[in-house]
């Protein structure tokens, strides 16, 4: 079954209620790389219940439907489905622990063709439960690669389905104003799905090939909540109520156990950056990053 356009544009995918608390917090920060120096008060304050701040990206797991691709009215091959892109604006601070309410719904469903696949824009508002003030906004921007060519079946969406206007993706010219190197472990993956995405891409060998990956890969939202902790360490003191949004394109993916050297250029409140892996020659796997600070 092909990819249903008006199944995916007609409703919210799915509204969720989410009950966390701080070891849900605490287990985030720490799949992310918080607390790898356990002596370091910064740091200290994510991964420890005394005090406990939450980081902001832990927004990105809270309340989504995790697995949603796998409804049949979508008609979605979720085994081909990889992130390409996502953006975050922070609202309000994140409680360290309470209930927030997620809205999902797809803005953006455009047909690159039957070779090219197909691009999916999530949008999700999070808010201090059902009613509500909103907490948080993102949107996620998914390549789905084996559901291009869905518009040409007749009444299934416009031609090519919806525009889509990527994101600019170049660093700016010049040495970065700062650099920071953070490690992954081998097992980041394995630790990051226990509060995050337990799609088995990110544990399952063979998944991983099915998927046409060597071994399974991380999280591109682990990567991401690891850009947010170098802004913070680099320009924010920590202070996790400075970080106003982040976004970013997932360029390559990323294995556990990978090292990622995050270049950072700032101007004034603006930060751009992109994350390399030194041992892979350089390769870029996190490009067009733009955050932004208070």
């Amino acid at each position: 079954m092909p990819l249903d356009y008006h199944a995916l544009k007609s409703a919210p995918i799915a509204e969720v209620e989410h009950r966390y608390d701080a070891r849900d917090t605490i287990l985030y920060a720490l799949g992310v790389g918080l607390g790898a120096d356990p002596i370091d008060e910064a740091q200290l304050r994510f991964v420890f219940e005394r005090g406990l701040v939450a980081l902001p990206t832990l927004a990105t797991v809270l309340a989504y439907p995790f697995m949603w691709f796998e409804d049949p009215r979508f008609g979605v091959d979720g085994a081909r489905i990889v992130h390409a892109g996502h953006a975050l604006r922070v609202h309000a601070p994140l409680p360290a622990s309470g209930t927030v309410f997620g809205r999902t719904s797809a803005t953006v469903v455009s047909d690159k063709g039957a070779e090219r696949g197909a691009l999916i824009v999530l949008e999700r508002t999070l808010s201090a439960g059902r009613d509500g003030p909103p907490i948080a906004t993102q949107t996620m921007t998914l390549m789905a690669r084996g559901d291009g060519g869905f518009s040409e079946r007749a009444g299934n969406g416009p031609p090519g389905g919806d525009a889509f206007a990527a994101p600019r993706s170049a660093a700016p010219g010049g040495p970065p104003d700062a650099v920071v190197e953070l490690a992954t472990l081998p097992q980041s993956a394995l630790i990051y799905r226990l509060v995050a995405d337990p799609n088995p891409l990110h544990a399952d060998p063979g998944f991983a090939r099915a998927a046409g990956f060597p071994r399974p890969i991380l999280h591109g939202l682990c990567a991401y909540g690891m850009a947010a902790h170098a802004i913070l360490r680099t320009y924010a003191g920590m202070d996790a109520a400075r970080l106003r949004a982040i976004a970013l394109r997932f360029a390559a993916p990323v294995f556990p156990g990978d090292a990622l050297r995050f270049e950072l250029w700032r101007d004034g409140a603006a930060v751009r950056f992109r994350a390399t892996v030194p041992a892979s020659e350089g390769l870029v796997v996190l490009d067009g990053g733009e955050a932004e600070l208070g």
